[in-house]
């Protein structure tokens, strides 16, 4: 199960004390008190598994090492190492604590989400020609500590949408190396699934019904998947007893939830097109002319068909190398 908005804290690690300590060796008396060490930042940064978040699920609160305190002889205390969240590319980052957000859309993208502390003066940083036996030193100064939620809105070059059973995951599995589930009823795809042709990305997103903007069936949860991929491949089933209906359907959908996830670039398919006549084909092909669209076949058992699709992505992928 995929995990896609989570909320957790964090806790940067707190600097070092400062040391109080004087030298006592004869001709280098004086304070030799080290400062204390930084704490522990904390970083996110983006990997390519869509499944990352789920280390969150139960690991709620993640705190950094405090920095080591100073130490005699002049000796710092040492700095805490950084620790560094792994997030999926697609993650956005909101700081419920100061408000501040930003988002992670490249692979190996960092940022910083809590600074550690930094270490406080030991005594021997306090002499000067009137002090020279400074018994003052520095607390470290505390890491910074948040409430993050961090919402997945995954990025896909390709997103097949249409209800649910139309095909969907079966065409992505054929033209990818994709796993995903295949079965004949309703809501079989319960997360998104990603396969790679060549250089796209093609997301299949779960089947969305009327009333899904408000909620119902698998939700607003998947709808937000749609907004950040670039181009959508819109299914309706050749045995849907209303194809035309069936878009229309999901197109106002995405209308409730965003007007601007309908001014993405679509193409429509008409999955299952070997369960149907010649006949029936074009009175669907027809139906889809009067609303001024292009409705093209597709199976996944017709060769044709699949190179069709094929055709469409490899021109995809010249347009997005240009």
């Amino acid at each position: 199960m995929i995990v896609d908005d989570v909320k957790i804290k964090v806790a940067a690690g707190h600097g070092g004390r400062g040391m109080v300590t004087f030298s006592r060796v004869k001709f280098a008396l004086g304070p030799t008190g080290g400062n204390g060490g930084k704490g522990g930042s904390i970083f996110m940064e983006s990997v390519a598994d869509l499944g990352a978040l789920r280390q969150f699920r139960f690991r709620k609160d993640i705190e950094a090492d405090n920095g080591q305190h100073g130490k005699s002889k002049n000796s710092d205390g040492a700095d805490a190492k950084d620790l560094t969240l792994l997030v999926p590319v697609g993650t956005i980052c909101h700081n419920l604590t100061n408000g501040r957000d930003f988002e992670i859309t490249k692979i190996g993208q960092r940022e910083l989400v809590a600074k550690g502390g930094k270490g406080g003066r030991g005594n021997y940083l306090f002499r000067s020609a009137t002090n020279t036996s400074p018994k003052e030193f520095e607390e470290g100064k505390d890491g910074e500590a948040f409430e993050l939620r961090l919402e997945l809105k995954m990025i896909a070059d390709v997103g097949f949408i249409g209800l649910p059973n139309v095909g969907k995951s079966s065409l992505l599995n054929e033209l990818t190396n994709a796993k995903s589930k295949v079965a004949n009823y309703e809501f079989t795809t319960l997360e998104p699934n990603l396969g790679v042709y060549f250089d796209l990305i093609l997301a299949d997103i779960p089947g969305l019904i009327e009333g899904a903007s408000e909620g119902k069936g698998l939700g607003t949860k998947f709808l937000r998947h749609v907004e950040r991929t670039k181009i959508l491949f819109h299914f309706v089933s050749a045995e849907s007893p209303s194809p035309a209906q069936d878009y229309k359907t999901v197109r106002n959908e995405l209308e409730l939830y965003s007007k601007l996830l309908l001014e993405k670039p679509e193409y429509i398919f008409i999955s299952k097109s070997d369960t149907a006549s010649p006949e029936t084909l074009e009175n669907i092909k027809n139906e889809f002319k009067n609303l001024d669209k292009e409705a093209i076949r597709v199976s996944i058992i017709d060769t044709d068909s699949i190179e069709s699709v094929k055709k469409i992505l490899n021109t995809l992928i010249k347009e997005k190398t240009i």
